[in-house]
């Protein structure tokens, strides 16, 4: 649905698709005519393990009716795991290096740039009507702008069951087009007893009940029927059994999506999801195109888009000699993706196992070996990635040094055009350390395009190439060398035509 058509256009629409084209066309294309709306609720502080272990019948019931998805935070010196930088994140779809929040003071923020999705809604399409409430009131007065229709703060005297009132009364009774609501009482009791906790179950069954409601209003509507409602349950952060956030830890760093409707299939599971898709899924569900120029970090759950890493999920391993890792998580494997190699014909001997040359790996299993090295911030990666990590390799018996070659397949090319080479990457620096982007064309001698030697923040790279007359394919190496230093992470690599 394009972001300027009328409700009166999209009927019209649908009816003469509907003539044209037959019976299954035609069901097709009354769905598409429903109204979009979006519901994003937030559990401050929520594990998804916990709300699975607590008496949870109304998020097991959207677990079930959608998809599922656990997601790593980063951590300090990004930012730590709190609650402002993790509502930022979720709210205005970007990480923490680009809306600059820090810490629950919200100094230097950036929300001017990268404004919270309610308002980039009420900008590209001011008839639709936006509303937020929260427990936590930073959500309301400063992540959430004054563009937004209605912003509440619910007194504290009143917590999350006014929160819940007030959502519960606009969803049944308004015409809301996309809704925020934050509730805090899980965050409460994790800080208060610990994520281990009964309290912590209670409070998240508490919370369940309250989710409960507030998704009957939605389905109590008398237009429900003709409205396609995306629903997405997220949080801001974790908490650490004993209680507390902030840190580098896997239960600090978790959150998670459950998202249902809007097409979604039921009970599926992802593992490439990130925080800023939230607000990225809002706004493309409601049919407004995300623009470039925005500089978001999201993209919409709706249009996955796995890499060929991503295929190697079903075969990677548990840990062999690495001991920071648990025994059961998932995982590494060294066979790379059909048509693509790993040359380590000058690679060291020995070794930690896992690390020895270039791995493909997940943050849950990458950033165990070591906490609090950086490695939490490989935050533009995603599912399954390459890493070349000198520094893990080095903590078992080893000769010689680190020199492992990651090479695609033989990409196709015009020769005479221009094409650009994508990938993000995160490469953390120590001398003599050195990584290398080359091309090859047609099996020839490989050139360098692109050389890291001093420290870079994850980031998306473009670098355009120029194809020599009459190639016709280009083959991309991705060499890092070293010993004792860092490391470095390739994922999302393409080649494209332009």
């Amino acid at each position: 649905m394009s972001a300027g058509m009328s409700r009166r256009s999209l009927l019209a629409a649908a009816a003469a698709l509907a003539t044209a084209a037959g019976p299954l066309s035609a069901a097709t294309a009354r769905a598409a005519a429903r109204t979009p709306k979006v519901l994003v609720i937030g559990l401050d502080g929520a594990l998804l393990g916990r709300i699975k272990d607590a008496d949870a019948p109304n998020l097991d019931a959207l677990m079930a009716s959608g998809l599922t998805s656990l997601s790593p935070l980063y951590a300090d010196p990004l930012a730590p795991t709190l609650s402002g930088p993790g509502w930022s994140t979720v709210i205005t779809g970007v990480w923490p290096d680009k809306h600059l929040v820090k810490d629950n003071a919200f100094t230097g923020h950036a929300f001017a740039r990268y404004p919270d999705f309610l308002t980039r809604i009420e900008t590209a399409r001011p008839a639709l009507s936006t509303y937020a409430v929260a427990s936590w009131a930073p959500v309301t007065t400063t992540i959430f702008s004054p563009k937004v229709d209605t912003r509440v703060s619910t007194p504290s005297a009143e917590y999350d069951t006014g929160t819940t009132a007030r959502a519960v009364a606009e969803l049944r009774d308004g015409n809301r087009d996309a809704v925020f609501v934050h509730l805090d009482n899980i965050d409460h009791a994790g800080h208060s007893h610990g994520a281990a906790s009964g309290q912590y179950l209670t409070a998240i069954h508490d919370a369940d009940a309250q989710v409960g409601l507030i998704v009957a209003a939605v389905r109590a509507r008398p237009a429900y029927a003709s409205e396609d409602w995306l629903i997405m349950i997220t949080t801001d952060h974790g908490h650490t059994a004993a209680g507390g956030h902030g840190g580098a830890s896997a239960a600090e760093r978790q959150t998670f999506l459950v998202a249902a409707g809007g097409g979604i299939t039921p009970g599926s599971v992802r593992h490439d999801l990130r925080m800023p898709d939230v607000a990225v899924s809002a706004l493309a569900h409601l049919g407004i195109p995300v623009e470039p120029s925005w500089g978001l970090d999201g993209r919409p759950l709706q249009q996955p888009s796995p890499d060929a890493f991503d295929a190697l999920r079903p075969q990677l391993g548990t840990r062999v000699d690495e001991t920071g890792t648990g025994a059961s998580v998932i995982g590494f494997t060294h066979t790379p993706p059909t048509g693509w190699t790993v040359d380590n014909s000058a690679m060291g001997t020995g070794g930690v196992t896992e690390w020895r040359g270039w791995t493909f790996t997940t943050d849950e299993f990458w950033t165990a070996s070591e906490r609090s090295q950086g490695r939490e911030n490989n935050i533009r990666a995603r599912n399954v990635f390459a890493v070349a990590d000198g520094d893990e390799w080095v903590d078992k018996s080893y000769s010689g040094t680190f020199d492992s070659t990651l090479v695609t397949p033989a990409w196709r090319v015009a020769g005479g055009s221009t094409a650009v080479l994508r990938y993000t990457t995160y490469y953390r620096q120590e001398a003599p350390q050195k990584g290398e982007v080359l091309v090859s064309y047609d099996g020839g001698a490989p050139v360098a395009v692109k050389t890291y030697t001093g420290d870079v923040a994850s980031r998306a790279e473009s670098i355009t190439l120029q194809v020599p007359a009459g190639a016709t394919t280009a083959q991309i190496r991705f060499r890092y060398t070293g010993g004792n230093n860092w490391y470095w992470t390739v994922d999302a690599v393409s080649l494209t035509a332009t």
